[in-house]
């Protein structure tokens, strides 16, 4: 049940992020639309890095969600993201077919939002190997709008379906 007053007649996910606060809902949905449109990620760098905040926030919706196919402009071919991708990075845990880039991301989205002190030079090195600083703080911005908004459906308890099962992504090996 949402955790504001929506009409019974209201979709509780549209009310809240188009008729509540909206000087700061439509900020937020602008940059969650630069964070769609505007990436320089390679689609699939972009998905394993959100899908894994998705199981994280244990967002439903963003579980569902396929960017290839529920953003225009992003549309790709679907083989070049099938399922098997999505299981690899959070369900399975054997980056089967996932490139060292793509690995890369699911593992900073995980840390960045469950253990971002503790990300070492390590880490950071790997990092730089594979990532352009550009490219860093674009996979960053894009993690933190995922973990702010897809935590927020979730406070409110608006992400319109079924809660889903505490689903983490594995830590990189």
């Amino acid at each position: 049940m949402p955790q504001v007053t929506v009409p019974p007649e209201k979709d509780p996910l549209i009310y809240v992020w188009t008729e509540l606060a909206t000087p700061l809902t439509s900020a937020a949905g602008a940059y969650s639309s630069a964070v769609y449109e505007k990436s320089s990620l390679s689609l699939r760098e972009f998905e394993a890095a959100r899908i894994t905040m998705a199981r994280i926030n244990q967002c439903a919706i963003c579980i569902d969600w396929r960017t290839a196919r529920d953003v225009p402009g992003r549309a790709a071919d679907p083989s070049e993201i099938p399922e098997s991708f999505y299981d690899a990075v959070g369900v399975r845990g054997d980056w089967e077919g996932l490139t060292d880039r793509e690995q890369l991301a699911a593992e900073f989205a995980e840390r960045y939002s469950t253990d971002h002190l503790g990300m070492d030079q390590a880490f950071w090195d790997r990092l730089h190997a594979g990532y352009s600083d550009d490219e860093l703080v674009d996979l960053a911005l894009c993690v933190g709008s995922w973990l702010a908004l897809g935590r927020f459906n979730q406070v409110f308890d608006i992400d319109g379906a079924c809660r889903v099962p505490n689903l983490r992504a594995p830590s990189a090996r």
